[in-house]
C-alpha cells in the first residue's frame, strides 16, 4: 500500500497526463438509458424488500443470498462467502479491455427505525448485550438495489463492453463486530482485487441532505480516517458518601473528555484540515451511593490528514494516563483503525467527471468540501484508484433532513434512478475509453 502522501503525489501526476481527455459532457447511451427507465421500478422493490428486512455486519446472509440468486439469474460467475457474506459477480464483455470494479455496502446498523412506512423494519436483535431494532439507517440497502439494477443492464449489454465488470457486493461496512475481520479489508485481503485484476473502481453513497437529481464529488480526500478508541480507567471503589476514601473512575473520565477536547481546539491547526474527537459512550457503575472501580470509554477520531491524524493519536496516547495519573488512577488507551482517508484519485476523478456531468447535468454536479464521516471504500482506493461520490437522496422541498445512523432516517427512491445510470456509463465510459488517456496514477 501507499502512503497517503506518496498517494497524492502519484494521483496529481497522472492528473498532468490527462490533458487529452475531453471536459465535455459525456452523453449516456440510449439504451442503458431505457433500460434503466425500465428497471427502475423493480429496483425500488429489491430496495423496499431489502429495507424491510436487514441484517447487521457480517450477518447478512439472506441478503447475499437474494443477491447471488440475482447474479446468477444473469449468467455471471459468481463467488459467494467472500469476507463471510459477501458475494462477487464477473461479467465479461465482447470484447478484451481493462477490468473495473462497481462497489455496494450491504450491511444494516443497529436502529430502531421510527418511520412510518408499509415496508418499516419490525427486525430486532441483542447487540452488544443490549435489545435494539435493526435499520437500513445509512442507505446501504439503496446502494445494493442500484448495483442490481446496474448488473442486469450491462448482463443484457455485453456487446457494448471492452473488458470486464466485477460487481463487488461487500459486508460489514460498518464495522465487523467485536473479534471479527470483515468489510473491504478482509474482501482485499482475501483476493477481491484479484482474478481478474481490478484496474480502477466505482462507489456511491446516498445521501439523506442531499438533493435528488444532484451528484456532490471532490477530488483527494473526500471522507476521514476513522479510529475507533477504547480508555479503560481503573480507580478504587468507595462509598458514595465519603469519596476521599476512594478514587472515582467517573471523575477522572471527564476530566479526560475535556482534555481530550483541547487537543482539537488548541493543538490541532483545523485551518488546515478539520479533526474530530467524539466520546460515543461511557459505561460504569452500578448504583447510585458507590464509586465504581472502573470506567470504560469508547469513542472515535476523524481526520482528514495523515500528519494530524499521528498528532491527535500520539497526544492522546500522552494525555490519557497523564490525567489518570493526576487524580490518583491509571488508564490505558486502545486504538483500532477503522478506514482510511477515503481519497478520490485525481486524475480518474478528472477521466470521469464528464460522465456525471452528462447524465445529471453540469448544474447539478457539485464540487463539496470533505466531511468527516468515513467510508471503508477508502481500503480499495490504498490498492487502486478509486472514485467515491454522493448521491441525492433528499426529497424536493425538505429543509433539514434526518441525519444518518438515526431512527428517521428517511430517502427519496426517486434518487436511484440516476444512481443506476451513473454506475452504468461510469463503467461503460471508463473501459471504452482509449487507452491513451487512461494513465496509471497510483
Amino acid at each position: 500500500m501507499k502512503n497517503n502522501k506518496s498517494r497524492i503525489l502519484a494521483s496529481m501526476l497522472g492528473f498532468l497526463f490527462c490533458g487529452t481527455i475531453s471536459a465535455q459532457p459525456q452523453q449516456i447511451d440510449p439504451e442503458i438509458n431505457a433500460a434503466a427507465e425500465i428497471i427502475e421500478e423493480q429496483v425500488i422493490e429489491w430496495r423496499r424488500d431489502f429495507h424491510q428486512y436487514p441484517e447487521l455486519s457480517n450477518r447478512e446472509f439472506k441478503t447475499a443470498e437474494k443477491i447471488a440468486a440475482h447474479l446468477k439469474g444473469l449468467g455471471m460467475e459468481v463467488q459467494t462467502g467472500v469476507a463471510k457474506t459477501g458475494v462477487v459477480g464477473v461479467l465479461k464483455g465482447n470484447n478484451p479491455g481493462k477490468v473495473v470494479a462497481l462497489r455496494a455496502d450491504i450491511d444494516a446498523l443497529p436502529v430502531t427505525e421510527r418511520n412510518d412506512l408499509p415496508f418499516k423494519s419490525e427486525v430486532t436483535t441483542e447487540f452488544q448485550g443490549v435489545d435494539t431494532g435493526v435499520m437500513h439507517a445509512c442507505g446501504h440497502d439503496t446502494h445494493t438495489a442500484i448495483l442490481m439494477g446496474v448488473a442486469e443492464i450491462m448482463s443484457q449489454n455485453k456487446d457494448k463492453i471492452n473488458g470486464t465488470i466485477k460487481f463487488i457486493f461487500q459486508p460489514a461496512e460498518e464495522g465487523p463486530p467485536a473479534g471479527e475481520e470483515g468489510g473491504a479489508f478482509l474482501m482485499i485481503k482475501e483476493g477481491v482485487l484479484k482474478n481478474p485484476d481490478v484496474d480502477a473502481i466505482f462507489g456511491l453513497h446516498i445521501n439523506s441532505s442531499t438533493p435528488v437529481g444532484t451528484i456532490r464529488y471532490k477530488p483527494e480526500g473526500i471522507m476521514a480516517a476513522v479510529e475507533e478508541f477504547v480508555i479503560n480507567v481503573q480507580g478504587k471503589g468507595s462509598h458514595g458518601s465519603a469519596p476521599w476514601s476512594g478514587v472515582d473512575p467517573i471523575l477522572i473520565s471527564a476530566k479526560i473528555i475535556d482534555g481530550l477536547q483541547t487537543i482539537i481546539s488548541r493543538e490541532a491547526k483545523l485551518v488546515d484540515a478539520p479533526a474530530v474527537i467524539t466520546v460515543g459512550k461511557i459505561t460504569s457503575g452500578t448504583r447510585f451511593n458507590i464509586i465504581p472501580e472502573t470506567a470504560e470509554m469508547v469513542g472515535t477520531v476523524r481526520t482528514l490528514d495523515p500528519d494530524m491524524k499521528e498528532m491527535v493519536l500520539r497526544r492522546m496516547g500522552e494525555m490519557i494516563p497523564a490525567i489518570a495519573e493526576a487524580y490518583g488512577g491509571t488508564a490505558t488507551l486502545e486504538v483500532r483503525n477503522n478506514t482510511s482517508i477515503t481519497f478520490n484519485d485525481v486524475a480518474l476523478t478528472a477521466q470521469m467527471l464528464p460522465t456525471l456531468e452528462g447524465i445529471a447535468g453540469k448544474e447539478k454536479v457539485e464540487l463539496m468540501k470533505a466531511t468527516t464521516g468515513g467510508e471503508d471504500f477508502s481500503f480499495f482506493q490504498e490498492e487502486i484508484p478509486g472514485f467515491f461520490f454522493f448521491l441525492g437522496g433528499q426529497p424536493a422541498g425538505t429543509k433539514e433532513a434526518a441525519p444518518h445512523h438515526t431512527p428517521d432516517f428517511f430517502i427519496d427512491e426517486s434518487g436511484m434512478l440516476l444512481g443506476v445510470k451513473v454506475m452504468s456509463q461510469l463503467a461503460l465510459d471508463y473501459l471504452n475509453q482509449k487507452p491513451e488517456v487512461l494513465p496509471n496514477s497510483q
